[in-house]
C-alpha cells in the first residue's frame, strides 16, 4: 500500500511539473514577445502617436465604424439565426453552408469583392449605371459585415439551438404577447452569450486591417495605421504604440468574456423547441435567408468573373490567362507554403491541444486551472498585435525568415479555440474511466489511445480543420513575418491590389476559398462517416 500511495505520488508530481512546463511554454510564446513589444516603446514615439493629426482621427474613425458594423452584425446574426433555428423552412443545411463562406477567405477578400461589385469599373455598377463609391466609412462597414457576421450568426445559433421551449409554451398558454415574451424570457436568456458575442465580434471588426485597407480611402483606422507605420516605413517603434492600443479592447473583451463565462450556469434542457410553421413567418424566412445568401454568393461570383475573363470590363470572354499570369508571379509557390504551414500547424496544434486539454480537464489538480488559463490567453492578443511583437523578439534569429516562425506564430494564435474544443470534450466523458482503468491495470496511456481519443475523435477532425483554414486565409499575423522565401499566399491579395491586378487577386481568392472547402468537406464526411 505505501509503494503505491509513493508511486501516486511521485505520478502526481510529475504530472505537475508537466503542467508547469506547459503553461510556461505559452506564457512565454505570448507574455515574452508582448514584454518586448511594450519595451520598444519610447517617449519620442509616443509623443510622435499623440501629437499626429492622423491619430485622433483615426481612433474616432475605428470606434465609429466598429460600433455601426458591430450593431449591424448583430441584428443581421439573430435574425439568420432565428429563421434557421424557430422556422421550418427547407434548405437549411445550404442557407448555414452559404452563410460561413466569408469565414474561409481573408477579410481582405472581403473587402475586394466589394470593390469589385461596387467599384468605379464595378459589376454591379457597370451593370445598374450607378454614380456612388464604395471607398469610405460605408464600405467598411458594409465589408466588415461581410466579414464578421458568419462567426456571429454561428454563436448566436449554437445559443438558440439548445434553449428551453417550456417558457414559451407556458407564456403562450397564460396569453402572454410575443413581445412580453421576447423582453421577458428571450432576452434574459439570451444575457450571457450575447455579451460574448457582442464582444467577439466587436474585437473581430476593431483589430482588422484587411477591409479597411481595401476600401477604407481617406478613412484611415487605427489597424491601417499600424500596418502602414510597420510596413510601409519600417518603424516599429510607432508601430508599437499601435499595437498596445488595439490590445486594450481585446484585453477588456477577453477579461469580460471569461468572467461572464464563469459566472453562467449551464441549464438542463427540458424540450427543444418544434420550429413554427406559420406561413408568413416561412415567407418572411426564405426571403430573409435568400436575400443575404445573394450578397454573399455575389462576391464570389465576382471573383470568378474576374478571375476567368479576357480583360474586364472591356472583353468579357472565357479565359485562363489571368490563371496562368497569377501562376508565373510565384502563386502556385506561395499556395504551397500556405498549404505547408496550415499542415504543419494543425498536426501540431492538435496534438498540443489535445495534450493540453487532458491535463487539464483529466487530471485535476491546483495548478489545472493555471493550466487552463495559460492555454486561452492568446485569444486575448489580435493577430497583428502578436505577430509586430514576433517580430520584435526574432528579428536576426535563425527562425526569422523562414517558415519555422509563421508556424509558430500561427500555432499560438489559434490554439485557443481548438483547445477549448477538447477541453469541453473531455470533460464531458465519464469522470470515473481513468480510475476504473486503473482498478483494471490499463495504463493511462492505453485510455487515451484506446478510449478517449476514439471518443473524441470527431471534435480533432474540428480542430485540425479550424487550424488549416484560419491558416490559410490569415493575413494579420503573418503579415510583419513573411519574406519573399516563404510569404503565404494570402498576403499576394494585397500586393497584387495595389499593384491593380485584381485578376490575379480575385484568382488566390478563389484558390484559398477552394481549398478551404475541400478541408471542410473532407472533415464532414469523416464525421459522417465515423457517425455511421
Amino acid at each position: 500500500m505505501d509503494k503505491k500511495l509513493s508511486s501516486n505520488r511521485i505520478f502526481g508530481r510529475k504530472a505537475d511539473a508537466t503542467r508547469i512546463l506547459l503553461s510556461v511554454v505559452f506564457i512565454a510564446l505570448v507574455f515574452i514577445p508582448l514584454v518586448r513589444m511594450f519595451a520598444n516603446i519610447d517617449a519620442g514615439s509616443l509623443s510622435k502617436v499623440i501629437a499626429s493629426p492622423t491619430f485622433g482621427i483615426a481612433v474616432a474613425n475605428s470606434i465609429t465604424a466598429t460600433l455601426i458594423a458591430t450593431i449591424l452584425t448583430l441584428f443581421i446574426a439573430y435574425f439568420l439565426a432565428a429563421c434557421i433555428e424557430r422556422t421550418n423552412i427547407r434548405f437549411k443545411s445550404l442557407f448555414g453552408i452559404i452563410f460561413v463562406l466569408p469565414m474561409l477567405i481573408p477579410s481582405i477578400s472581403n473587402g475586394m469583392g466589394l470593390i469589385i461589385l461596387f467599384g468605379n469599373n464595378g459589376i454591379i455598377t457597370k451593370l445598374f449605371g450607378l454614380n456612388t463609391s464604395i471607398y469610405g466609412l460605408h464600405g467598411i462597414i458594409l465589408g466588415s459585415i461581410l466579414y464578421a457576421f458568419p462567426v456571429a450568426y454561428l454563436m448566436l445559433s449554437d445559443v438558440m439551438r439548445y434553449e428551453d421551449s417550456s417558457p414559451y409554451e407556458a407564456a403562450q398558454v397564460l396569453g402572454i404577447p410575443k413581445l412580453r415574451q421576447f423582453t421577458s424570457i428571450t432576452l434574459p436568456y439570451l444575457r450571457k452569450p450575447l455579451i460574448s458575442v457582442v464582444f467577439a465580434t466587436f474585437t473581430l471588426i476593431v483589430t482588422d486591417y484587411g477591409v479597411p485597407l481595401m476600401v477604407g480611402g481617406k478613412y484611415i483606422t487605427v489597424p491601417v495605421v499600424m500596418y502602414q507605420e510597420v510596413i510601409g516605413q519600417l518603424n516599429f517603434g510607432k508601430g508599437a504604440v499601435y499595437g498596445c492600443l488595439l490590445l486594450i479592447p481585446a484585453v477588456v473583451a477577453f477579461i469580460i468574456d471569461l468572467v461572464n463565462k464563469d459566472k453562467g450556469n449551464s441549464q438542463f434542457i427540458s424540450k427543444r423547441f418544434e420550429p413554427a410553421g406559420e406561413t408568413f413567418r416561412n415567407v418572411i424566412s426564405y426571403v430573409y435567408c435568400g436575400t443575404v445568401s445573394i450578397f454573399t454568393i455575389l462576391t464570389l461570383i465576382s471573383f470568378i468573373i474576374l478571375a476567368f475573363t479576357s480583360d474586364y470590363p472591356n472583353n468579357l470572354n472565357f479565359s485562363f490567362n489571368n490563371v496562368i499570369k497569377t501562376l508565373n508571379l510565384r502563386a502556385s509557390e506561395y499556395l504551397m507554403n500556405s498549404i505547408t504551414i496550415a499542415f504543419f500547424v494543425s498536426a501540431i496544434g492538435v496534438a498540443v491541444a489535445f495534450m493540453t486539454a487532458y491535463m487539464s480537464a483529466r487530471m485535476r489538480s491546483k495548478v489545472s486551472k493555471f493550466l487552463h488559463l495559460s492555454a486561452i490567453t492568446s485569444a486575448a492578443i489580435p493577430g497583428i498585435v502578436l505577430g509586430l511583437s514576433y517580430v520584435l523578439v526574432f528579428n536576426g534569429s535563425a527562425v526569422y525568415g523562414t517558415i519555422t516562425i509563421l508556424v509558430m506564430v500561427n500555432l499560438v494564435h489559434f490554439i485557443a479555440s481548438p483547445y477549448l474544443m477538447m477541453y469541453n470534450s473531455l470533460s464531458k466523458i465519464n469522470e470515473n474511466l481513468e480510475g476504473v482503468g486503473h482498478t483494471l491495470g490499463i495504463s493511462r496511456g492505453h485510455m487515451i489511445i484506446d478510449v478517449f481519443i476514439p471518443q473524441c475523435k470527431e471534435t480533432m477532425i474540428e480542430m485540425f480543420s479550424y487550424f488549416f483554414v484560419n491558416c490559410m486565409m490569415t493575413i494579420s499575423a503573418v503579415s510583419f513575418l513573411a519574406s519573399t522565401a516563404n510569404k503565404p499566399v494570402s498576403l499576394m491579395i494585397n500586393q497584387f491590389e495595389a499593384q491593380m491586378q485584381l485578376e490575379c487577386a480575385a484568382v488566390v481568392s478563389l484558390a484559398i476559398l477552394a481549398v478551404n472547402m475541400i478541408i471542410k468537406g473532407a472533415a464532414s464526411v469523416m464525421k459522417t462517416m465515423w457517425k455511421n
